[in-house]
């Protein structure tokens, strides 16, 4: 036997006695205690490093990147600008124009603004319902984020790196905190469009953490999860013996390649998915939720009634102890093949764009966070509205906004947030930061989100290659001025 394979196997021999032992004796656990409790259920409810503040997080993602300065960030010195060049003082430091090139800047001429709430905060006529809700956001006006690319910035905003290969947020939240309803994967994903969202998995992956903390994408529609039921041949007794002898053949090959994580995932997944054949119907079905309950999510609007179907979810999973639910927005069910209408990437034309991606999010968001306030569901969640980047103040193609990463809002509601607030904000035209050490990348929001969660994001750690990883990377803090 080679030394490597002695270590392994004496390890694995005597994990279990480090777990018993560390119950005993003070300091004794570290890495033969971690290792055994990771063997018996990795998902099994951790500790997190300090008292939470929230429980659970619902992450809005708004695909194709918004132009925020067109919802939230109404600038006066861009409306009289309006059709002239963009001055030299506010280009400083951007070094390379976008795809588009640098255009004159651009107003639509349908945007009113309006001030909202004891906060003050400014919605464009875009948001009418999700207005009426101001005094529950803290915004973040000074957001920025590395590249131009939708591909490339998506993966950054969910994995914190360019390439793929890392962990996404919410792999690192159920490998830190495990799962508080074991019927239920601890990681969701949702999304209204009728096939996976751009980069598709390598947004909720697990990358270098074990496979069994990867996200569980939920189809929309009526059976979000694929093969639920039992097969209407094969009784109980049946189905339970299969699994028995699939899961001692899985563990002899689990026992011979220790180092498998996606052996021990798949080993947990079944298990799962037998315990899901009772949970999850309920989870994701919409049948016992009353029509006003369904109106105020927008599901009586053909519109919003898809992007308001996946929200009532996400508000059905949380409230059942689902930790980390990604919301993906698509598009509305009455946009065609090929229409402007797809996402929010509105290269032009962004009047038509935004007027329906608006309708398709404003009501469902708006009714999310009234149903969380009214259940004390918003005390104990997270919610999280933000995209890969934002749009510039020039226009493009007549009618459109190029693609913008150095200066767009983010959003925080729930608890542990200090409600009805905005940090940072962006120069007078709403291209860069205004004060650079405001400036929130990704990292910074990841940060501030695990802190929330009762996380130390410099704490957070996972042995890679002989390296101790973590979520922010090497960079990230959490911005304090958005907590209560």
């Amino acid at each position: 036997m080679s030394n490597n394979n002695a270590r392994r196997d004496f390890i694995l021999r005597t994990g279990g006695a480090g777990l018993a032992l560390s119950g005993l004796i003070p300091g004794l656990g570290g890495f033969q205690a971690a290792l055994a409790s990771e063997l018996a259920d990795p998902l099994a409810p951790k500790n997190p490093h300090f008292g939470a503040k929230v429980k659970s997080v619902i992450w809005l993602h708004q695909n194709g990147a918004p132009s925020t300065l067109d919802l939230y960030d109404y600038k006066p010195e861009l409306q009289k600008l309006a059709g002239q060049a963009v001055p030299a003082s506010f280009m400083k430091g951007i070094k390379t124009s976008t795809q588009g090139g640098v255009n004159k800047l651009w107003v639509s001429k349908e945007r009113t603004w309006k001030q909202y709430g004891e906060s003050g905060a400014w919605f464009s006529n875009l948001l009418p319902n999700l207005a009426e809700h101001a005094d529950k956001i803290a915004f973040i006006k000074s957001s920025v984020t590395v590249g131009a690319t939708h591909d490339i910035s998506i993966l950054k905003l969910n994995t914190g790196d360019l390439n793929p290969g890392r962990p996404s947020l919410g792999a690192w939240v159920s490998y830190a905190l495990g799962t508080a309803n074991p019927n239920l994967p601890p990681y969701v994903v949702l999304y209204n469009s009728d096939r996976e969202p751009q980069a598709g998995s390598q947004n909720w992956n697990s990358g270098f953490l074990p496979a069994v903390y990867q996200g569980t994408a939920f189809r929309p529609g009526d059976s979000p999860i694929l093969y639920l039921d039992r097969p209407e041949l094969r009784t109980a007794k049946q189905q339970r013996s299969q699994l028995d002898l699939l899961k001692h053949l899985n563990t002899s090959s689990a026992a011979r390649y220790p180092n498998d994580s996606e052996l021990r995932a798949r080993l947990r997944a079944y298990e799962l998915a037998e315990r899901m054949q009772e949970a999850a119907p309920d989870a994701v079905s919409l049948a016992t939720e009353t029509d006003a309950t369904k109106k105020l999510y927008g599901i009586d609007d053909k519109t919003s009634e898809s992007y308001g179907e996946v929200l009532l979810r996400a508000r059905r999973l949380v409230e059942r102890g689902v930790r980390f639910v990604q919301v993906v927005s698509g598009y509305p069910q009455n946009a065609g093949e090929g229409d402007n209408r797809r996402s929010w990437d509105a290269h032009n034309n962004l009047d038509e764009n935004h007027g329906v991606m608006a309708k398709m999010v404003d009501k469902p968001i708006a009714g999310l966070l009234a149903d969380l306030k009214s259940r004390g569901l918003l005390e104990s969640t997270l919610v999280v509205w933000t995209s890969e980047f934002s749009r510039t103040p020039w226009g493009e193609s007549g009618s459109g906004r190029d693609h913008n990463p150095w200066g767009y809002t983010t959003w925080l509601a729930g608890g542990g947030v200090k409600a009805g607030t905005t940090y940072g904000g962006t120069d007078e035209i709403g291209l860069q930061v205004a004060d650079k050490d405001t400036a929130v990348d990704t990292y910074d929001l990841h940060a501030t989100v695990l802190q929330l969660l009762g996380l130390d994001h410099l704490k957070t750690t996972y042995l890679n290659n002989g390296r101790s990883e973590r979520p922010t990377v090497v960079y990230g803090k959490v911005i304090k001025e958005l907590l209560a």
